[in-house]
C-alpha cells in the first residue's frame, strides 16, 4: 500500500509518498506566490486545486497511490456558490483586513467566553468568523451569492470527492466551532450571520470519505497536528519543538486548561478527540539566519556550529534576546527588539553565534516552564534540528532528552499515517507512530546553563517590557 500525504503550506505544497512501513518513496514541492497588498492577502481558490491536482498527476505517473490525506493551514477561507464555484478569491490565513470585525466580536462575547468555547484566547482579524463578518459587511453582493463556506482542506476534499465535509482539528480557530461539544457554535454563527447549512459536515481525522481516480481519500488534520503525528507526538510527556523561521511547541492535552487572562496560548482540538496546546515565537531559526547573513555571510551553518562549539556554556557573559520580530509567548510584546548585552573586548564572533543559539534554547525553556508541562522527551524538527550543537544546547538547557527524526517532512508523514488509518492499513495513529524512526538522541551532558538562563531572564525583564 502506497500512502500519499499532502502538506499545503502558506507558499508551497509538499507531497510525499510512503509505503506501509513509512519508508519514503517519493517527494515533490510546488511553490506559489500569494497576492498581497497591505493587510489584504489573497489567492485564487481554483489555483490551490490546480496545484494539488498537478502534483497528484506527477506522482501517479510513476507510482500507484492507494490512499491520500491532506493537511493545511487553518484559517484560509474560501466562499462558493451552491455548486462549489468560488464567489471571490480565497482570503489567506495571514490576511488582517477584519480588524474592526474582530473588535465587534470581542466586545460582544468577551475573550473569556470565546476561549471557553473555542480554545482561542484572543479574537484576531485572521480568524474566519471575523473574515466572514467582514465579507458580509463590505461585500454584500458576494455574501448574497455565497452558499458554502470552506476552509482550504475542505475545499480540496470537495474537489477530490464532491463531498461537503471538514474535519474538526481544522476548525478550532474559526471561533465558530465548539471544541468541547464537537459542534458548531450557534451563538457565534448567529452573530456573524452564517447559517449552519452553509458549513460542511463535521468529521474526525482519519476517516475515509470517497475516491479520486482510484485513490481513497481520507480526512487529514491541520498542519501542526499532522506534523505532530508525523513526529510521533501522540503520548503524554512527549512534546515537539519546530525550530524553523519561528519556533512552535506542540503538546497534547487531555483537557482544555482553565482560562487565564494573561495567557495567549491557544488550545486546539486534536486528532484523538482531545486537545493540544500550541505555543509559538516569531523568531528562532530566523535569528541565526539573520546573524549569518548580516555578519557571517561567507560561513555555512555547519561552519557556524564548528566555530561556536568550544565556547563555554553562557558564552562568557554574552546574552542575546532574539526578539527580531517582537515577543509573543510567554510574554506578548510586539514592540520588543533583539539585543546583545554583556560585551567586552575579549568576545569573538564565535561568542555571538553561541549566544544566539543559547537564546533560542532559553526561549524554549521559558515556554516549557510557562506551560508547566511534565516533559519526558522533546522531539526536534525544522532546520534547527540539523545542528548537533544546537540540539545539545537545548537538551542541556531544558534538562530533557531531545531527539531528531529521520524523516524531515513530518506533516506529510502525519497526513499519510491518517490516510493509512482511514483505509485500514494501520489499526490506529498510535500504532503507526511506533514505526517512526528516530534520528539522533541527545541527553543532558552535564553542562551547566543555570547562570546563562538566569541572565537571559534578567535581561528579558529589563528590556522586554
Amino acid at each position: 500500500m502506497n500512502l500519499m500525504g499532502i502538506d499545503m503550506g502558506t507558499t508551497s505544497v509538499k507531497t510525499a509518498v510512503f509505503d506501509h512501513k513509512l519508508a519514503e518513496l517519493k517527494k515533490l514541492t510546488a511553490d506559489y506566490t500569494l497576492e498581497s497588498k497591505g493587510d489584504t492577502i489573497e489567492f485564487p481558490a481554483e489555483e490551490y486545486w490546480n496545484i494539488v491536482r498537478g502534483e497528484i498527476e506527477k506522482i501517479t505517473a510513476e507510482l500507484k497511490i492507494d490512499a491520500l490525506a491532506i493537511d493545511t493551514q487553518c484559517e484560509t477561507l474560501i466562499l462558493t456558490d451552491e455548486d462549489g464555484n468560488p464567489t471571490r478569491r480565497a482570503i489567506v490565513w495571514l490576511d488582517n483586513r477584519a480588524t474592526e470585525e474582530a473588535k465587534l466580536i470581542e466586545e460582544h462575547f468577551g475573550r473569556q467566553k470565546v476561549y471557553e468555547i473555542t480554545g482561542q484566547p484572543e479574537v484576531t482579524a485572521t480568524w474566519p468568523a471575523c473574515k466572514l463578518l467582514w465579507v458580509k459587511r463590505n461585500e454584500p453582493e458576494v455574501w448574497a451569492k455565497t452558499k458554502k463556506v470552506f476552509l482550504l482542506e475542505d475545499y480540496i476534499l470537495y474537489k477530490l470527492t464532491g463531498r461537503f465535509i471538514t474535519e474538526k482539528t481544522l476548525q478550532s480557530s474559526t471561533i465558530y466551532f465548539d471544541i468541547k461539544a464537537n459542534d458548531w457554535w450557534s451563538e457565534m454563527l448567529d452573530f456573524v450571520g452564517c447559517r449552519r447549512e452553509m458549513l460542511p459536515e463535521l468529521l474526525d481525522s482519519g476517516v475515509y470519505v470517497g475516491d479520486y481516480k482510484g485513490i481513497k481519500v481520507v480526512t487529514g488534520a491541520m498542519d501542526q497536528v499532522s506534523g505532530a503525528i508525523g513526529a510521533g507526538v501522540v503520548k503524554d510527556g512527549i512534546v515537539s519543538v519546530m525550530t524553523g523561521t519561528t519556533m512552535v511547541i506542540f503538546t497534547k492535552m487531555n483537557d482544555v486548561p482553565e482560562y487565564d487572562p494573561t495567557s495567549i496560548v491557544p488550545c486546539h482540538y486534536n486528532y484523538d478527540g482531545k486537545f493540544c496546546l500550541l505555543s509559538w515565537s516569531p523568531t528562532a531559526g530566523m535569528a541565526l539566519k539573520w546573524f549569518r547573513n548580516a555578519l557571517c555571510e561567507n560561513y555555512s551553518f555547519k561552519e557556524l556550529d564548528e566555530m561556536a562549539k568550544d565556547i563555554a556554556p553562557g558564552s562568557d557573559g554574552v546574552t542575546f534576546l532574539p526578539y527580531l520580530c517582537g515577543s509573543t509567548m510567554p510574554k506578548y510584546n510586539p514592540e520588543a527588539r533583539g539585543s546583545f548585552t554583556g560585551l567586552t573586548t575579549e568576545h569573538s564572533r564565535a561568542h555571538f553565534v553561541k549566544a544566539v543559539m543559547e537564546s533560542v534554547a532559553c526561549m524554549l525553556k521559558s515556554n516549557l516552564d510557562y506551560l508547566k508541562l511534565d516533559v519526558s522527551e522533546i522531539r526536534a524538527m525544522g532546520g534547527g534540528a540539523s545542528s548537533p550543537l544546537w540540539c545539545q544546547i537545548k537538551s542541556d538547557m531544558t534538562g530533557q532528552r531531545l531527539v531528531t527524526l529521520k524523516n524531515k517532512e513530518t506533516a506529510c508523514l502525519g497526513a499519510a499515517i491518517l490516510a493509512g488509518v482511514g483505509t485500514g492499513v494501520f489499526p490506529s495513529v498510535e500504532a503507526a507512530c511506533e514505526m517512526i524512526e528516530i534520528g539522533q538522541a541527545y541527553t543532558p551532558s552535564g553542562a551547566d546553563y543555570t547562570e546563562c538562563y538566569e541572565r537571559y531572564e534578567k535581561y528579558d525583564k529589563i528590556l522586554n517590557i
